[in-house]
């Protein structure tokens, strides 16, 4: 397709005119990106495909809005977690699935290995789950997601002290979780 030449910035200017292949091209580069932080705010896959698909009607609807100065990812997930944080508040689940945490690699590969790390990670996701909202968002974001402080700032649009106090914060919490949950094993 002749629109992978084009730039975000080109793109959205396309659309702005009318063409909807260029569109339809904006949802194919970012529809992964979209579907993946709603994958961590979600564990009904037709919650996180109609959270998708609510994304890209608000991202279309306020295309004009756009400002150039920021990367289109940026703003299109700072659109979806102000989203599911929207449709989280008017659900008030108990609690919110991390996904997969990242991997871990062991040079032993025997189940008592496999079923080690597993535990860690089932530990790691109950422990995030146990967060806050406002610090559970922080830690996606930054761990899972790998945003900078300077992304985080924009798509919460909270200032940097407080991005980076929560962040210190939600570590220790989670720290403090993981080291009580081992001294209850021993």
């Amino acid at each position: 397709m002749f629109l992978l030449e084009y730039s975000d910035t080109e793109l959205i200017q396309k659309c702005l005119k009318g063409e909807s292949k260029a569109f339809e091209q904006i949802v194919d580069r970012y529809k992964r990106l979209v579907y993946s932080v709603a994958m961590n705010m979600f564990k009904d896959k037709e919650d996180i495909y109609d959270v998708s698909q609510e994304v890209f009607l608000k991202v279309y609807k306020s295309l004009d809005k756009y400002n150039d100065e920021y990367k289109l990812s940026t703003w299109i997930v700072r659109i979806t977690t102000n989203h599911c944080l929207d449709i989280l508040r008017k659900k008030r689940p108990q609690t919110v699935p991390l996904g997969k945490v990242a991997e871990t690699s062991s040079k032993k590969d025997t189940p008592e290995e496999r079923y080690i790390i597993s535990e860690e990670k089932r530990e790691l996701r109950e422990a995030i789950d146990s967060l806050p909202e406002k610090y559970k968002i922080l830690i996606v974001l930054f761990h899972k997601k790998g945003l900078s402080y300077d992304e985080i700032v924009k798509v919460t649009g909270e200032p940097m002290s407080i991005v980076k106090n929560r962040l210190f914060r939600a570590r220790q919490m989670l720290k403090e979780k993981l080291y009580y949950n081992k001294k209850e094993e021993m």
